[in-house]
């Protein structure tokens, strides 16, 4: 049988609703309130978890995404730095290269302006000599590491040109070919190529400080600084206005040219008078009297004798009273401060022209071995002095000059030397007489319009003053001069006449009193004074007889 069932009661099951019914809304809702308020708590308390959680989560996000983004910056200006650092260098190396290339070509090009070049090897200098003679007159100096144009290959010998000068030096001290080449190349640096001649070389730079010394045109020094528009060279400062700061090799200097005056005398001497020194034919006072020697002229000594010197000087070999001549160091130190550049004269007859040209006129003709003072040089000419013209007229003092050529002239710095020279007789003829007197004030000085035979008189003041202490007057013009007396030719000439030079345009300016031997007297200019020279040193316009006889 099947399982019996529970019979339902319905008016409890009634009850029950009928109170559910009836019960009061917040009971009813109580349960769900409270499980609402439980839900929500819960929610913000997770939701503010949560928040909490997100906040730090970012703020930590945030730090390390900032601390991400500054290292990423640095890493970027790092490498930025790097990069710019590293252009900098490429464009540094760039300019270097540039630079470096730049003056590669400009050394190349210094090496490549000698076609036959030639480097000396000594440990001082290499003398360059006139001619290919070991004995030849040295006329400058090679330093070592100094370059050279090779002209030529003789036996033993190169003829170079370096440095403005022409000559010769010995072939065992010179490279050559590539090998000079190949040794140049270290040598070619900044220098400074001098401009002018004789520039002063000072202590500082300025030309407050003292001088120290001289170098020449064309000469190069090393520079090693610049300063105030002065170059400092190895020995001092000199001026960058007259020298040229050149990247080349250095080349030959010349010798000191006052120095060079010592050259020519193995022993040299001095004369130590104001006047001239008789020479004389034997050793003492009673010998004859054959020529004169000028204030501080040069000579050689050749022998000592009991207070005398045996000399030459010039073509004259004779005697000088050793009281009155320097030797030594004090020779060598008068010879470097009263010798003078010349030119001396190296042929029988030389034209002398206006201007430095073969295309002008022959103004006049010089005579061999005279010596005449340099006023300037030019490109193969030479402007040399006469004498000082003009006196007593209304123009004013004119220094007579002309031009020569360099082919027939040797232009150096020189001392006077001995003048030929036979007094007359003590009772010879009025003539002798005359010129006797005049003889007796040689070496006084030339004074433009003055008359004074001690203190100073011009050419006409000189002869006027002369004849007028023998009667003779004579105005203070050398034109006026020439118009007295008798005009006479040079073969007729005697001592006592008189002997008229002009200028180029033939007006009189200059006269002198013939002495016989072939010499004249007269006051030549401030700078010589009363000397002796060779009647013909320069042509005669006029010979006049004034003594009447």
């Amino acid at each position: 049988m099947g399982e019996e069932k529970k019979p339902i009661d319905y008016k409890a099951s009634l009850s029950r609703a009928r109170r559910k019914r009836n019960r009061p809304p917040y009971e009813k809702y109580a349960a769900a309130a409270l499980a609402v308020c439980l839900a929500a708590g819960g929610i913000f308390l997770v939701s503010r978890s949560m928040k909490k959680r997100d906040t730090e989560q970012s703020s930590v996000a945030e730090s390390i995404e900032s601390s991400s983004a500054l290292e990423s910056m640095e890493a970027r200006s790092e490498e930025e730095s790097r990069s710019r650092q590293a252009e900098e260098q490429s464009i540094a190396e760039s300019e270097a290269a540039v630079e470096a290339a730049r003056r590669e070509a400009e050394v190349q090009a210094v090496i490549d302006s000698y076609s036959n070049m030639g480097i000396i090897k000594v440990s001082g200098y290499l003398n360059i000599r006139k001619s290919p003679e070991s004995g030849a007159q040295v006329v400058g100096k090679l330093l070592g590491d100094s370059a050279c144009e090779i002209l030529e290959s003789l036996d033993g010998w190169y003829h170079i040109t370096s440095g403005g000068i022409d000559g010769y030096i010995s072939s065992q001290y010179v490279l050559t070919g590539d090998e000079a080449k190949n040794e140049a190349r270290p040598l070619v640096i900044d220098r400074a190529v001098v401009l002018t001649d004789n520039l002063n070389i000072r202590s500082g730079p300025s030309k407050d400080n003292d001088v120290v010394g001289q170098c020449l045109e064309n000469e190069r020094y090393e520079i090693k600084g610049e300063e105030n528009g002065w170059y400092q060279i190895p020995s001092g400062y000199i001026s960058a206005e007259y020298a040229e700061r050149r990247l080349c090799l250095n080349e030959a200097r010349k010798l000191d040219m006052i120095a060079m005056v010592l050259n020519y005398y193995d022993r040299p001497g001095v004369s130590n008078v104001t006047s001239y020194l008789n020479i004389r034919d034997g050793a003492g006072e009673n010998a004859k009297v054959i020529g004169k020697l000028p204030s501080y002229a040069g000579c050689e000594i050749l022998e000592e004798l009991d207070g005398w010197y045996k000399i030459r000087s010039g073509k004259i070999t004779g005697y000088v009273k050793g009281d009155y001549i320097l030797t030594g160091d004090a020779a060598r130190e008068a010879a470097m401060e009263h010798a003078e550049l010349m030119a001396v004269v190296s042929t029988d007859k030389l034209n002398a022209r206006t201007e430095p040209s073969t295309e002008v006129k022959i103004w006049t003709q010089i005579s061999n071995n005279e010596r005449y003072h340099v006023v300037s040089q030019t490109d193969g000419w030479v402007q040399i002095e006469f004498d000082e013209g003009g006196e007593g007229d209304s123009d004013s003092n004119e220094v007579t000059t002309a031009y020569v050529s360099t082919d027939y002239v040797d232009v150096r710095y020189a001392l006077a030397e001995a003048i030929k020279f036979s007094p007359a007789e003590e009772k010879a003829s009025l003539r002798n007489q005359i010129v006797n007197y005049a003889m007796q004030f040689l070496g006084n000085p030339y004074v433009w319009g003055g008359t004074s035979l001690t203190k100073g008189a011009d050419c006409s003041g000189f002869t006027m003053s002369v004849l007028k202490h023998f009667g003779i007057s004579l105005p203070h013009y050398s034109g006026d001069q020439a118009k007295r007396g008798k005009q006479i030719k040079s073969s007729e000439m005697r001592p006592g006449d008189l002997i008229f030079y002009g200028n180029s345009s033939g007006r009189i300016n200059h006269v002198a009193m013939y002495i016989g031997n072939g010499q004249i007297i007269h006051a030549a200019s401030r700078r010589s004074g009363i000397k002796i020279s060779a009647w013909n040193y320069r042509t005669p316009v006029r010979i006049i007889n004034v003594i009447g006889d």
